[in-house]
């Protein structure tokens, strides 16, 4: 028998050509999820949108066919079909076979570029169940197909065309890598808005074959058009934004500014298309810029008084729209994410563009520039008022030894990794959660009313908020720059509210607050909402749960085959399945004659004819339709919503950030019209229950 601690040659696996993608997919698309299967479609688009930055292409066009694939077409210079010298292939089959092939290696193809150099093409041909490229070139159309990136043949001549040239690849994604392979329409949409956007002049369009569905972009204005769109559900302080173009050798410098009248910045940075959400010396570079040549200006003008400190970094961003757009030869990303911008040539270059332009474009525009500095010393007079209301709060721990607010019900636990803060609404429902949680490791905060909307009010007027000061005691990170992760008491905070509109106002109060002052408890995981059952069945004597309306009825399906044998309209069976997972069921008393009864009348869901004959064939004696935490007993809100055995938590994510401030800043905003216009664009999309609600 062979040593199997041995070491040696035959242990060493060799993958060629393709195999290392199929092997390890991960590693250059993220993963077989989702994403990983969107990335590809990002890769071929960005091959399109790199010969358009290289000055050879203004078009790209995006299909998702009817039959699971994705055809892409640009009309650029249409990839070379000749012998390469160095593999011996034609160049089309080098470029969608060998890793590390392509124009992107300091050849002279291209400048910039967005992809992921060379390797994107092959590794989309690699992950593909099939595969096939078009390439227009000369007056003739060449092609070539593949499967599981191996050709089924050589690049063959299929006509001449009168067409420009260009390339266009269709794929259908290997069922056998990814977990999914139906792409999202609005997803490829949204990429390709910010791919126009960035790339100004770019006809830019998306077709779906099976819904039909297109949509196509086109801007002139580029990023300065992307900024306003930004800001289109805001007050701009300057219009139209500032705008600034500078190419300093093989680098090129774009940005666009326009103020706007909320509190928060809105910012975008790209490094040659790439999102650069992390930041990174072009970011480093404007900031700086922007701080010295606000405060120049301000000074200069008399805007900012000679006893007045000088403006913050924070104070001259508040209530911008910014996009920065970089582009450069070779960009280094850095990060555990590679989305930071490391080379640091781009913060002497973006500094001395923006120094340069900003201070002209304000000598000239002199109402645009009283607005933005009247804007800035607004927020430095009310950061100067909240350090003082923040430091009250701190200090208020710090001398009462770090006391907790009077109404938190706290956990015995100190360990912050096991423990759970329950924000709940009243003191109704706040007994209720104390009277059933476990005290070991879930502690209680209830809440007075409605806590102040922070969408229209700043950090200080923020501060002088009774329940947002407990909170921010309780969770102990301290809050704006003073914030510290570290320092988290829970990890779990949830969000426990009614199932009625005003629990449904509380809890987006809530969530526009962590948003807004607490990203950091959101992107790390932190933060939930508890999803109370909506309906109580009466079963003899058990009590079964259902989390909405549709679950109610897959019980009541369930409960009818487990009597008649039978499953009703197909669905009883379905139910059953559907249930066993998530619905709870608990002993419960014979009730009192009478009393009991009486009250689950009085709460008893109203139901047709119909919906009674199902009911009483199923056994069920009274469904409780659940208008508040208040109404459960302590035991059944434990066996719900707090017993992590049983319960339905759902994590709060971002999933874009752009889209979530458009829809924190419509619903909570200044904006009446916004918010009326967006909600009944969607009455007709709710249900009984959210008519009820």
């Amino acid at each position: 028998m062979a040593d199997k601690t041995q070491y040696g040659a035959d242990q060493i696996q060799v993958l060629e050509g393709l195999d290392p993608v199929r092997k390890r997919p991960g590693m250059y698309i993220g993963g077989t999820g989702v994403e990983g299967l969107h990335h590809l479609v990002w890769e071929i688009i960005n091959n399109c949108i790199d010969e358009a930055m290289a000055g050879f292409g203004n078009r790209v066009d995006v299909t998702l066919l009817a039959d699971g694939g994705v055809r892409v077409r640009d009309d650029g210079r249409g990839i070379p079909v000749e012998k390469h010298k160095t593999t011996g292939k034609s160049t089309l089959e080098t470029v969608l076979t060998v890793l590390h092939a392509g124009g992107k290696f300091g050849g002279g193809g291209y400048k910039v570029s967005g992809g992921l150099h060379g390797v994107g093409s092959s590794v989309v041909n690699a992950l593909s169940e099939r595969l096939v490229a078009e390439v227009r070139r000369e007056g003739k159309v060449y092609s070539q197909e593949y499967e599981r990136g191996v050709p089924t043949g050589g690049v063959k001549t299929i006509g001449p065309t009168t067409e420009s040239n260009g390339t266009t690849i269709s794929f259908w994604p290997d069922p056998k890598i990814f977990e999914t392979i139906e792409f999202s329409y609005d997803e490829i949409l949204e990429y390709l808005r910010r791919q126009a956007y960035l790339t100004k002049g770019v006809m830019a369009r998306l077709v779906d074959e099976g819904s039909g569905k297109r949509h196509a972009f086109y801007f002139e204005g580029g990023i300065k058009s992307y900024v306003q769109h930004l800001n289109h559900d805001k007050l701009p302080l300057n219009d139209p934004p500032f705008y600034a173009q500078k190419t300093t050798g093989d680098v090129a410098v774009e940005i666009a500014i326009q103020y706007n009248d909320s509190y928060v910045e809105t910012a975008k940075y790209f490094a040659n298309n790439i999102p650069t959400n992390g930041g990174g010396t072009h970011v480093e570079g404007f900031r700086r810029a922007l701080t010295r040549v606000v405060n120049d200006y301000a000074r200069k003008s008399g805007l900012l008084k000679d006893n007045e400190e000088n403006l913050t970094g924070e104070d001259c961003r508040e209530g911008m729209g910014i996009v920065i757009s970089v582009k450069l030869p070779e960009p280094q990303f850095e990060g555990q994410t590679k989305d930071k911008l490391g080379n640091p040539e781009m913060r002497a270059v973006v500094e001395q563009v923006f120094s340069e332009m900003f201070s002209y474009y304000l000598d000239e525009n002199p109402n645009e520039a009283k607005k933005i500095i009247g804007k800035a010393t607004l927020s430095a007079r009310a950061r100067i008022a909240a350090r003082a209301a923040r430091d009250t709060v701190i200090r208020k721990g710090a001398l009462d030894g770090m006391t907790l607010p009077g109404k938190l019900a706290d956990c015995r636990s100190k360990d912050a990794t096991r423990s759970e803060l329950f924000i709940v609404e009243g003191n109704s429902a706040g007994g209720s959660a104390k009277g059933g949680r476990d005290s070991e490791f879930q502690a209680i905060l209830p809440l007075r009313g409605k806590i102040l909307n922070v969408e229209r009010a700043r950090l200080d007027r923020m501060l002088g908020n009774q329940e947002v000061k407990n909170l921010i005691i309780a969770m102990g990170t301290g809050i704006a720059e003073q914030f510290e992760l570290s320092k988290l008491r829970y990890h779990r905070i949830i969000i426990m509210t009614d199932a009625d509109v005003d629990g449904a106002h509380i809890r987006t109060l809530l969530l526009t607050l962590f948003y807004r002052h607490f990203p950091q408890l959101i992107e790390n995981g932190h933060l939930y909402i508890a999803q109370p059952p909506l309906y109580g069945l009466q079963v003899g004597k058990k009590k079964l749960y259902a989390y909405d309306e549709g679950q109610r009825d897959e019980i009541i399906d369930r409960l009818i085959a487990e009597r008649t044998g039978k499953a009703k309209a197909g669905t009883a069976a379905e139910g059953a399945v559907a249930t066993e997972e998530s619905e709870i069921e608990t002993e419960a008393p014979e009730p009192a004659a009478g009393e009991v009864v009486a009250a689950e009348e009085e709460s008893e869901e109203v139901a047709s004819d119909e919906d009674k004959n199902r009911r009483k064939l199923a056994g069920v004696s009274a469904v409780q339709r659940y208008k508040g935490l208040g109404e459960m007993n302590d035991d059944q809100l434990w066996e719900t919503t707090m017993d992590p055995a049983n319960r339905v938590l759902l994590k709060v994510a971002v999933e874009d950030a752009e889209k979530a401030d458009a829809i924190f800043n419509k619903l909570m905003g200044e904006e009446v019209l916004l918010r009326k216009n967006f909600i009944s664009s969607r009455a007709n999309t709710l249900s009984d229950d959210d008519l009820d609600i």
